[in-house]
């Protein structure tokens, strides 16, 4: 199972490298057309958004398994070992209620988008579904890797790895 979902990290981090190279693609295809060609297409700013948040949206997991998120250990660093442990437990345990939240949220708010046929307001009046199922698969990848760091952390395994300039810091 932990070959699995770490293998659903490497997809979604694939995605967003992918995610990255559409955003690039679409700002660079915008600036040729309005200063080459002198034509603007319509949409394609919506298109560079959509892509840009696509991308961070599916690198949450992987982030997060790397030790790359922005994490205070001011106050565990400080804290007797007995503390750590169970305050370690708590933000781990708070986190996952709260990504699992928002990971429902982001799934209900595709669904309505699709069900009602939400249109984007922008000049692509693309149907607003498609490009929220990237953040619905990003927010479920990021709640399943808190759940899967509480399961290792249970097993004492460390899940996060640290990075070089966490280490430094």
């Amino acid at each position: 199972m932990d070959k699995l979902v770490r293998n659903f990290y490497r997809l979604l981090m694939l995605l967003s490298g992918l995610s990255m190279l559409a955003a690039f693609a679409a700002v660079t295809l915008g600036v040729f057309a309005r200063e080459v060609i002198h034509v603007n297409i319509d949409g394609l700013d919506a298109y560079a958004g959509y892509a840009i948040a696509a991308a961070l949206f599916f690198a949450l997991p992987g982030t997060l398994q790397n030790g790359d998120h922005i994490r205070v250990t001011l106050l565990l660093d400080r804290l007797p070992s007995r503390w750590r442990g169970a305050f370690e437990w708590f933000c781990l345990s708070s986190a996952l209620v709260l990504t699992a939240y928002i990971a429902c949220y982001a799934v209900r708010s595709v669904w309505i988008s699709y069900v009602t046929h939400d249109i984007s307001p922008a000049a692509d009046a693309s149907p607003l579904w498609i490009p929220q199922i990237s953040m619905a698969m990003g927010c479920i990848g990021f709640a399943l890797s808190f759940a899967h760091a509480l399961i290792l952390r249970f097993q004492g395994v460390a899940f996060m790895a640290v990075s070089e300039s966490a280490r430094s810091e």
